[in-house]
């Protein structure tokens, strides 16, 4: 029987929602590499989309991982009994497009579908005899004052208005609103909720135009917390804040989409990850090694 790695991934992250865990949020600082974030130790690159959740695993003292042959390669060796984590990635696949018209042969053009391919990871714990140049470094925090700034900064790109008592984005004038962050317990957890909804802003129709949904309950609106809280974390972990998860309430409507549809979770962490990049100018491109998922 074929792997259903669709479904694989989807029930990972519903046994984790269902025991009230979010695993694409850390609510705690680090002085970690790409703020405590999964990333590969010998490419020296962050994992994106579904693969940061999929590599939540706050059981180990590092974010670092790397695929048995990379161990391997760099003369490290991955102790015996030790078992990996799954993470997965889009390649494009070439098929017959059985919706275009043949040509004067007789054949029909090839289309571009994503295929998803799976690897196999090991924490740096799960290893021994990892050169020094691949073990995870304590980096030098950046001061409270600067990470705010940068949060900032990122913010800048929205209209942002302060006020009232409740933090929401509104499409029919473009503008975030959020309480005034006196208001709040903390400043990151003022940040953290300013990221969520500038999360919501990239979905506008002149950005990323995602569907937002009329009401909480209707699938399209539970899509939408999902892909905000997701590029909420992805933003903090960029900027070096801890995240907060913002609506847990949304959890139950969260775990009903994903059991109704097995790619949900996936194509939300790929919006996720088109919203970080977007928010942030940055851009990215997968490679084979396991580095990256973007859909």
């Amino acid at each position: 029987m074929a792997r259903d790695l669709y479904q694989e991934v989807t029930d990972k992250i519903v046994a984790q929602l269902e025991a009230g865990v979010a695993p694409w949020q850390k609510p705690w600082a680090t002085k970690q590499k790409f703020s405590g974030a999964a990333y590969n130790a010998v490419s020296g690159k962050p994992y994106r989309g579904i693969n940061q959740a999929l590599l939540f695993a706050p059981e180990y003292p590092t974010a670092a991982w790397m695929t048995f042959n990379q161990a391997k390669d760099i003369g490290a060796n991955v102790r015996k009994g030790e078992r990996g984590s799954l993470i997965v990635f889009y390649k494009p696949f070439a098929v017959e497009d059985k919706n275009a018209a043949p040509d004067a042969n007789g054949d029909r053009p090839s289309k571009m579908i994503p295929l998803l391919r799976s690897y196999v990871v090991f924490n740096v714990a799960q290893c021994d005899n990892v050169p020094a140049k691949y073990q995870p470094q304590a980096i030098d925090e950046k001061p409270e004052a600067e990470r705010h700034a940068e949060a900032e900064r990122v913010m800048a790109q929205a209209s942002v208005i302060l006020g009232g008592d409740r933090a929401f984005y509104r499409t029919s004038d473009d503008t975030i609103r959020l309480p005034q962050p006196s208001q709040f317990e903390s400043q990151g957890a003022y940040y953290a909720t300013a990221l969520h909804e500038l999360t919501h802003w990239t979905g506008h129709a002149k950005r990323l135009a995602r569907e937002y949904g009329k009401r909480f309950g209707d699938e399209a609106y539970a899509r939408e917390e999902l892909v905000a809280e997701m590029g909420a974390a992805f933003l903090c972990a960029s900027v070096g804040i801890a995240g907060k998860l913002q609506h847990a309430e949304y959890i139950g409507s969260w775990i009903k989409v994903l059991k109704g549809d097995k790619r949900a979770i996936v194509i939300a962490a790929a919006a996720a990850q088109r919203a970080t990049d977007f928010c942030l100018g940055t851009t990215f491109e997968n490679s084979e090694n396991g580095d990256a998922i973007a859909a």
